[in-house]
């Protein structure tokens, strides 16, 4: 169910102009499906959320397209003339590089950058962000970039919550309770819900919930009892903490005509 300023709105009454796209009308189709109630004070913070998570889906495909690759922690490569790659497998900004071109730069340049699959989740979290908030803004809530498993900038405001009703964009778990013990880095698999079956997992690829369940069987120990599964969770960055320091942000120019002046 979706609710604006304590009322129940139906989808089709949104604005069309963003309400209305296909990937847009699947994830409020869904919303408006569920008894979980979505509560929003203002449409705009809805529309934020609809645009972020649109994002999130679009740039997971483009994670699977840009050459990345799948490494555990000890193998972790990146650009070096963007990022310091730590001894824990770590990336971290340096600090003559604006933190939007150093994101851009691992799909740019994937073949240069190999991580594990909590990394990826959030280097395409930074990424979705990136793709709906300006640059300027971008660069000062993320000044200190450090890439590594679910570590991230408060500014993200990730949270994951307990639920069985999932939406496009949420990112789910795996789990494989049996895993080999060599392999630790096959323990569980994080992926993005992309709608219509399908999922995205870095390491394993797009797949539905089944492919992804029997890729991570391959990996369990000897005399392995239970199956991979997937977990009643969900997690998401902070859509609504994300528009409201938006919405509240201001450039450092001033626009007169055609001209820019710094205020």
């Amino acid at each position: 169910m979706i609710s604006i300023a304590g009322v129940h709105v139906d989808p089709n009454r949104l604005p069309a102009h963003w309400s209305q796209t296909a990937p847009a009308h699947h994830i409020l189709s869904q919303m408006a499906a569920h008894q979980t109630v979505y509560s929003y004070t203002r449409p705009e913070e809805l529309e934020f959320e609809i645009r972020l998570r649109i994002s999130i889906m679009d740039e997971s495909i483009g994670m699977e397209q840009s050459n990345v690759s799948f490494a555990d922690f000890d193998n972790s490569r990146c650009n070096p003339a963007y990022w310091i790659l730590t001894p824990q497998g770590g990336f971290r900004l340096r600090g003559n590089v604006r933190p939007s071109a150093a994101i851009r730069d691992i799909y740019w340049n994937g073949h240069l950058y190999s991580f594990e699959c909590a990394t990826a989740i959030i280097i395409l979290y930074y990424k979705a962000v990136l793709n709906v908030i300006p640059d300027e803004l971008f660069d000062r809530l993320f000044a200190n970039l450090y890439l590594f498993s679910w570590e991230y900038d408060r500014d993200l405001a990730v949270r994951t919550v307990r639920t069985s009703e999932f939406l496009p964009a949420d990112v789910l778990y795996f789990d494989n309770p049996d895993v080999d013990p060599l392999k630790p880095e096959w323990q569980g698999e994080n992926a993005v819900n992309l709608g219509n079956g399908l999922y995205f997992g870095h390491g394993i690829g797009i797949r539905d919930a089944a492919g992804i369940i029997m890729s991570l069987n391959r990996h369990r120990r000897r005399g392995a009892t239970r199956s991979a599964h997937l977990l009643n969770q969900a997690t998401n960055p902070g859509y609504l903490y994300l528009y409201r320091v938006s919405a509240g942000y201001r450039p450092a120019v001033a626009r007169i005509g055609r001209n820019t002046y710094p205020i």
